[in-house]
């Protein structure tokens, strides 16, 4: 049994003084599951430990970062050797090129451009897009996250679903989503319709998704959602885009391209390729990649910009994902979540996973697209969170987020998670 401790109080009224809302990203203030949020000290293999030294079994891995749990022993002594070195040079570095080459070897990607985030990745996408198609509308799907880009935040999920100011956040101006249509997800009929409109169907510059979406609860696309898009975007000189921040070497070997086999144009990977650290990438098809500068005319910059200790934690990261990695999360995934999948046929509840990534629906079936959270269905998942919390687990703090399975997770801890889960359940039929 575990509880916060005087000490995360106060140190998160200290943080209170000093940093908006004590956090430096939203979710992390735990405000959907009104929580006093713990303060980590340690995560190590499937474990994260808080200041007062209660251990929890962690299904967050920093929002599906850590594929190999906390602290992998290789992508961190190649940072550490990295930083020996120096931490940034303002210069190409042989790690850049060495990742750049693996992502190619594995994906459909001709070239890549490393930036530090996803959101940044996000940016670059529309911009290249544009810069490269002479258009100018983005069409997204509701309940998809891309970063908080002004344009990208229409209908967002996320914490970006918990502001209700129209455009996803105050200082969105109307102007910054004027270029942006939402369409449901998975909706082939709504995509049918837009395109079916020559007005807007050839001033469309990208069409960009989240084939598996990670922010609305994990809600994949269907395969003939994706090859319609690729249809309507090929028939008008549109672009597909793939964010693939969170599904990225995450639910394939090759991500969600690989599980589909559907290259789009373009690609944002993230998370996984800084195993651990701060990076990200944008990808693509030499002649599109080709116009970002110094060859083309669409800006894009930045001084931390494949960071070479990040970049050596993320290529360690890389070459240790082989095929019996991705075979052992299945067996993982699967001993935790089959019996549980079996058990919810029986209750109005729903389990949607795809690869080593789940999430639970407080409903029967689960969902195609956007999901309605109701405040019953919200209630229920804090009340899940809170009982895991108590019991030395810890799940990612919103029903949007979904949950992670690391290569660290043991079969004790799938075992224990199991139980408790069945249990949970059990006590809500």
């Amino acid at each position: 049994m575990t509880q916060v401790c005087e000490h995360h109080q106060t140190l998160f009224s200290r943080a209170n003084k000093v940093i908006p809302g004590g956090v430096n990203s939203p979710i992390r203030a735990w405000k959907q599951v009104e929580t006093m949020p713990f303060v980590p000290i340690k995560g190590e293999g499937d474990t994260i430990t808080d200041l007062q030294g209660n251990t929890y079994i962690d299904y967050c891995m920093s929002f599906g970062a850590l594929i190999l749990g906390h602290a992998p022993q290789k992508p961190l002594q190649a940072a550490f050797a990295a930083m020996q070195n120096g931490s940034t040079y303002g210069l190409t570095t042989e790690i850049e090129v060495l990742i750049a080459e693996e992502i190619a070897k594995r994906t459909f990607c001709d070239q890549v451009r490393f930036v530090s985030s996803g959101t940044e990745a996000l940016s670059t996408m529309i911009r290249l897009a544009r810069g490269f198609t002479q258009k100018n509308l983005i069409v997204k799907f509701d309940g998809n996250y891309h970063g908080h880009i002004d344009a990208l935040l229409e209908d967002a999920g996320s914490y970006a679903e918990e502001i209700k100011t129209g455009k996803g956040s105050s200082g969105v101006t109307v102007s910054s989503v004027r270029d942006t249509i939402s369409l449901p997800y998975n909706d082939e009929a709504a995509v049918s319709a837009l395109f079916s409109r020559p007005d807007i169907a050839s001033n469309i510059a990208l069409v960009l998704l989240e084939p598996v979406a990670g922010n609305m609860g994990v809600v994949p696309a269907s395969r003939r959602f994706l090859e319609l898009l690729r249809e309507k975007t090929e028939a008008v000189g549109a672009l597909l885009g793939f964010d693939e921040v969170i599904s990225g070497f995450r639910v394939h070997p090759e991500g969600a391209c690989g599980l589909y086999q559907i290259d789009p144009d373009l690609v944002a990977y993230g998370k996984i390729v800084g195993g651990g650290f701060p990076a990200a990438c944008i990808g693509g098809r030499k002649e599109i990649m080709e116009s970002l500068a110094p060859l083309g005319n669409v800006f894009q910059a930045g001084t931390l910009s494949g960071n070479p200790v990040a970049l050596a934690a993320g290529f360690a990261a890389l070459q240790e994902l082989q095929e019996n990695v991705y075979q052992e999360l299945a067996r993982k995934t699967a001993l935790l979540l089959d019996p549980i999948e079996k058990a919810l046929e029986k209750t109005p509840h729903s389990l949607q996973k795809v690869g080593s990534m789940f999430s639970f629906f407080f409903y029967e079936k689960a969902p195609q697209t956007r999901p309605q959270f109701s405040p019953e269905s919200r209630a229920l998942f804090q009340k899940l969170f809170r009982m895991l919390l108590k019991e030395g687990v810890y799940f990612a703090p919103a029903i949007t987020e979904a949950q992670f399975i690391s290569a660290a997770h043991t079969d004790e801890h799938l075992l224990k998670t199991r139980e408790i889960l069945l249990r949970f359940f059990r006590d809500q039929s």
